[in-house]
């Protein structure tokens, strides 16, 4: 599989996202999956201490065993409900309690890549910056990441650990696929090229929405995530504009040879900003799917085309 690059990190253009672990999964239907990516050829697994409230880390850890050392960990602190009363979750006090708990259930004596997974904005950002550069001097953590910053935000970390001379961001992790396009209008991706961050999205599937699984005008099956959810959350995701598009994009693959996954991982991937597309999966042959799923390459035209379609737009 193609490998890109976290700063010194490298990691298959496909990821593993666990946060299904700990939740929708129990530690041996999480450890089939785990070896199930491991032996397709996906090296970078995406957690954080909120999945299932540590579960995810610990099923993980536990997972990968003795074969640790052949992939890159990621995960993930900040999220509100870890943090106990009283301490921020962008605290000083707050990182250095949070990476050795993370250490713990994943049983490592590293974490690769240790992001910020959601800004706290009742602490400044350098001060979550430089207890996390202490880190990376302390030899805890190798590299740096954000989630769900916004181009300004971005732009300020680059900013100080630039003039500071300390560890930075090195990605962000934000929601984007082919059907949901913010970071392109926002200035975030922007922001991305000007300092030198990587990308990593999340979602790329949209939730189940760019695997066919939906259609216009009907409703969710009741096996899928969408229809587990709470109907106002899931509105974020589905509506019959999203569906519709979907199906749109379904012919262009068909017409093609191709699925929509195909479509869905190519497209990111196509960026190249991207690091690593992360996808959840259930089932080991999920895994085994999404890791061959972005190996087409495509091109200008069709992504002309596929910009067409999703706006709707007359030929």
């Amino acid at each position: 599989m193609e490998t890109r690059s976290i700063g010194s990190l490298h990691v298959s253009v496909v990821g593993l996202g666990c946060n299904n672990f700990g939740m929708l999964l129990d530690e041996n239907e999480s450890a089939a999956v785990v070896h199930a990516a491991i032996d397709a050829g996906i090296t970078y697994y995406d957690t954080a201490d909120a999945y299932g409230a540590g579960r995810s880390e610990e099923f993980l850890g536990r997972a990968l065993g003795a074969r640790r050392d052949a992939v890159v960990i990621a995960t993930k602190f900040g999220a509100a409900g870890m943090v106990p009363d009283g301490m921020r979750p962008g605290s000083p006090q707050w990182v250095r309690r949070a990476v050795d708990a993370s250490l713990q259930r994943l049983a490592t004596d590293r974490i690769d890549h240790f992001q910020l997974h959601y800004p706290d904005p009742d602490t400044p950002l350098e001060e979550t910056l430089s207890a996390l550069d202490d880190l990376v001097r302390a030899g805890k953590v190798r590299e740096l990441g954000s989630s769900n910053l916004s181009a300004a935000q971005i732009d300020a970390g680059a900013a100080w650990s630039a003039t500071e001379g300390r560890a930075g961001f090195r990605s962000v992790q934000n929601r984007y696929s082919v059907l949901h396009r913010a970071v392109e209008h926002d200035g975030v991706l922007d922001s991305c090229r000007v300092n030198g961050v990587v990308f990593v999205p999340y979602f790329p599937l949209e939730l189940g929405i760019l695997t066919g699984k939906y259609r216009p005008g009907q409703a969710a099956p009741d096996d899928s995530r969408l229809a587990r959810w709470d109907p106002k959350l899931a509105a974020r995701f589905s509506d019959d504009a999203k569906i519709a598009a979907a199906a749109r994009l379904e012919v262009f693959c068909r017409d093609r040879g191709r699925t929509l996954v195909e479509l869905a991982f190519s497209w990111l991937a196509a960026e190249s900003l991207v690091a690593s597309v992360i996808a959840g999966a259930t089932r080991p042959e999920q895994v085994r799917m999404n890791a061959s799923a972005a190996g087409w390459v495509l091109t200008k035209e069709d992504l002309a085309e596929i910009d067409r379609l999703v706006a709707g737009d007359a030929p």
